[in-house]
């Protein structure tokens, strides 16, 4: 079975990639509760599990299935490529109680669990105020459960967006879609996506935003109702090592080879990062940050991009290689 969306040439012009800190979090409160089918988030489980905020988001959690359906005004579409949160926020806090009350209806056809249920009836009696609670619960989710690795990972989704901005100029939307993940293919005319039921939709121009996710593994998501545009929401590349623990010393091999400092810059460069954030990360000056990384890069073990206001370092293949083969 698969999900697959119908394209035609005006579509082909219309991808486009964001990210979406409120959805981050709506996918982290999934996450919270599944920790099992997520292996790779076990240390930010354990660092955030002994806070019990589990309970304190009850009523969020209630309205919502870990892989089913979610409350549409409680995740708004991006608005632009890269929305603030407090944005977000703001359109979630101003939606009418009458779409509040519908979309909480339907959330309650859809949950099985008993207490979940009296816990979404208690929120249909005031759609108002129940919009309110849960747009300060979304709230106390985004500080509590991903602010804390927010710069990790929004360097994670650029870092993604740039790689795969550069597939589709050099190989087009066919290479950059069959790279997403072993579930998504490029057809002559279409993307499928595999999943657990069949549905078919024709994006007659709408085009498809594409969106990196720390979070969403192991699921692809598909968005295809109004107010969305099609969107799909897939892993970005890099997860596996977001959540690394990036205080731990380097490779004392690799450090006798380029130097304590350097190798430490070195390892911490698994996810692309400015020279101001590698600074703040390891307690160095910027100046001095700025020297070390480059000769790393003239050495060859680093690249340097611009993106915006600013330039990021990421490691090269051979940087890539000489950490690996320093690695215990």
């Amino acid at each position: 079975m698969a999900v697959r969306l119908y394209f035609d040439r005006a579509d082909l012009l219309r991808v486009r990639f964001a990210t979406s800190p409120l959805l981050e979090t709506v996918i982290a409160t999934r996450a919270l509760v599944t920790p099992q089918a997520r292996v790779y988030l076990r240390p930010w489980w354990q660092a955030v599990r002994s806070q019990n905020i589990g309970e304190e988001l009850g009523p969020l959690l209630a309205v919502q299935r870990p892989y089913g359906y979610m409350p549409d005004f409680l995740c708004p579409p991006p608005s632009g490529p890269a929305p603030r949160i407090e944005d977000q926020l703001a359109e979630v806090r101003a939606t009418a109680p009458a779409a509040v009350k519908r979309d909480l209806e339907r959330a309650l056809s859809r949950q099985p669990d008993a207490a979940a249920r009296r816990a979404v009836r208690e929120l249909l009696e005031e759609p108002a105020a129940a919009r309110d609670r849960l747009a300060d619960l979304l709230e106390v989710a985004w500080r509590r459960l991903v602010l804390p690795w927010w710069p990790r990972i929004r360097e994670l989704q650029a870092a993604d967006i740039a790689h795969r901005s550069r597939a589709l100029a050099e190989h087009g939307l066919g290479e950059v879609i069959n790279d997403l993940d072993d579930r998504v293919r490029w057809k002559s005319d279409r993307i499928e996506v595999r999943a657990s039921a069949e549905h078919e939709r024709t994006l007659d121009g709408a085009g498809l935003v594409l969106i990196p996710s720390a979070f969403t593994w192991p699921i692809i998501a598909v968005v295809t109702d109004p107010p969305w545009r099609p969107a799909l929401v897939y892993p970005a590349r890099g997860i596996a090592k977001l959540w690394r623990d990036r205080s731990a010393e380097a490779p004392q091999a690799l450090a006798r080879l380029v130097g304590k400092t350097r190798a430490a810059l070195l390892v911490a460069l698994d996810v692309p990062a400015s020279t101001a954030t590698l600074a703040e990360r390891h307690g160095l000056s910027p100046s001095g940050v700025s020297a070390h990384l480059t000769a790393l890069h003239r050495a060859g073990l680093l690249t340097r991009r611009r993106h915006g206001h600013e330039v990021r370092y990421g490691r090269t293949p051979l940087g890539d290689l000489l950490v690996d083969a320093a690695s215990p």
